[in-house]
């Protein structure tokens, strides 16, 4: 009899919001949009900092919100975040790949430093190591 109710509590909190990985492929940033909730406002205070890539914008009577944003600065998704507790929110952003920091003032690693992002294909071609080294010379005779 309490092993159901006990299996069913531990999995609520993954129950509680399905991701769409589709639709999030070009999620490069996210934003918190925050009204008065103890548990929002709490992990507003205290875990937003640690996170990479991820800010708050505070707009007055608005619910909390995680907004998730393209590298393009397009919206993706909002995510509810008002019967959310701290923990499912932190749970949330890992899962979606956002990277959190030890500390406020703690370097991100280079792998992380696009995170969110998914990987992009190199856009720009890759130059040759002599002709960086020409325009290196160039700058250095200006």
């Amino acid at each position: 009899m309490w092993l159901p109710l006990l299996l069913f509590g531990l999995f609520q909190p993954l129950l509680g919001y399905e991701i769409n990985w589709e639709k999030l492929e070009k999620m490069a940033r996210g934003k918190v949009e925050l009204n008065r909730l103890k548990e929002v406002k709490a992990f507003v205070q205290e875990d937003i900092p640690l996170y990479h890539n991820l800010e708050m914008k505070h707009i007055p009577g608005a619910d909390p919100e995680l907004v998730l944003i393209s590298s393009h600065y397009e919206e993706l998704e909002r995510i509810p975040l008002t019967e959310m507790k701290r923990n499912e929110i932190n749970q949330l952003l890992s899962d979606l790949g956002f990277y959190k920091k030890e500390s406020n003032d703690a370097p991100v690693p280079p792998e992380f430093q696009m995170a969110p992002a998914k990987t992009i294909k190199q856009e720009t071609p890759v130059v040759e190591e002599g002709k960086v080294k020409e325009v290196e010379d160039n700058r250095e005779e200006l």
